[in-house]
């Protein structure tokens, strides 16, 4: 495979999403097949979905081929082409590692000089039957979230084959986004010196001035992400009554898709909570709706089993929103403990209330916080993800 261009191919970004190639720029012609169980697309789309998104459309930027195996969704075609990627959707979210399998040795033998297989909680294995070089891209393991995500006896199964699993992938290369990741796959038998890192991007700009920033005239925590039952909303929601005890103005906007069983459960908790007047459930968000809802708010309050990252952390944190989350994997390394928001003991509402009040009722605290947490989230941006995705492709394939 070529060396791919990196920073000297793109033009000065006017925004962390918007990027373009310089004229004049040599491009590289490689053929890259990407396997992942859904694509930007897919209603279960999320964090890592735009990570790989943004890397795609600029290497194709950069002249070079990127064609993606995804699972097929309810009114989505079997292939298209998105932002100069070629899509092609395979059967559904379990069927989709068997029949990538075959389409590849019916059509793609020989084809790419990369192939990726992106965890995103089961494996495609391609290591094992592909003719080309390979590597994995893992945002995060899933160990703890199978009780979360799957149906006993499913739950058990894949916590138990995760550990064996990987032990088989274990002397591949592996391209990851945090350090708590790439402690997990060593801890499972991978080598420290084939797991590199790249950095995490987000599609929001850091605003220009936190003074033109209004927030909320009432203090304000948000909630914001898919309501899934790894992402533990209910207990926010826990949080969020024990802090109103102690900040009698406190609200909480609650923002992400609620249509799964357990979003309507905490849609019903809230409901049914002593101070619902004071909590907003604002549903799946545009982009544009997203950036005006993040800057009326105070804090940003995650409580996820574990993250890749939390993208979500660094988003707020670009409109001067520091955060209070769980210590756990990804959220450790989002959110920097005492710096740019507070580490609160996971599966502890009462410990997270007590990290929110204690924010919140010291002004002159939270505004060093907000202003740390607004220039870290300066450090992170598609095109740094880019060029560090390629400069990891090209030393080490």
């Amino acid at each position: 495979m070529k060396k791919i261009n990196k920073s000297s191919t793109f033009s000065t970004a006017t925004a962390a999403g918007d990027v373009g190639l310089a004229e004049g720029v040599e491009k590289v012609r490689d053929k890259i097949l990407w396997l992942t169980w859904k694509d930007r697309r897919h209603p279960a789309a999320g964090g890592a979905e735009a990570v790989n998104e943004a890397i795609a459309k600029r290497l194709v930027q950069n002249g070079v081929s990127v064609t993606f195996i995804v699972a097929g969704a309810p009114g989505l075609p079997a292939e298209e082409t998105i932002d100069g990627c070629r899509v092609i959707r395979l059967g559904n979210r379990w069927t989709v590692y068997w029949l990538a399998y075959r389409y590849y040795k019916k059509h793609f033998v020989g084809f790419a000089d990369l192939v990726i297989d992106e965890v995103n909680t089961f494996p495609f294995f391609c290591r094992f039957y592909v003719k080309e070089k390979n590597i994995l891209f893992v945002h995060q393991l899933c160990r703890q979230i199978w009780f979360y995500q799957m149906i006993f006896p499913l739950s058990l199964l894949g916590y138990f084959l995760e550990p064996l699993y990987l032990r088989l992938l274990s002397k591949t290369t592996v391209i990851t986004v945090s350090q708590s990741t790439k402690n997990d796959l060593i801890k499972y038998g991978f080598n420290g010196e084939r797991v590199k890192i790249i950095s995490e991007g987000i599609e929001l700009s850091p605003a220009e001035d936190l003074a033109n920033i209004n927030c909320s005239s009432q203090p304000t925590i948000l909630a914001l992400g898919s309501i899934r039952s790894m992402k533990r909303t209910a207990q926010i929601v826990a949080a969020f009554e024990l802090a109103k005890k102690q900040l009698p103005d406190l609200q909480l906007m609650v923002v992400g898709d609620a249509n799964s069983r357990y979003g309507q459960k905490v849609i019903k908790l809230i409901a049914n909570s002593p101070y619902r007047q004071a909590i907003q459930v604002l549903g799946k968000v545009s982009q544009k709706q997203k950036i005006q809802i993040i800057q009326q708010a105070h804090l940003l309050v995650v409580a996820s089993v574990k993250e890749g990252w939390g993208l979500t952390v660094t988003e707020a944190a670009s409109q001067g929103v520091p955060a209070v989350v769980y210590n756990v994997d990804g959220l450790r390394d989002s959110c920097h403990d005492g710096v740019t928001g507070l580490l609160a003991q996971s599966g502890s509402p009462i410990d997270l209330a007590e990290k929110i009040v204690k924010l919140i009722s010291d002004p002159e605290l939270y505004q060093q916080y907000r202003q740390n947490a607004w220039q870290d989230s300066q450090n992170y941006n598609y095109r740094k993800s880019y060029e560090d995705f390629t400069e990891m492709i090209n030393r080490l394939i």
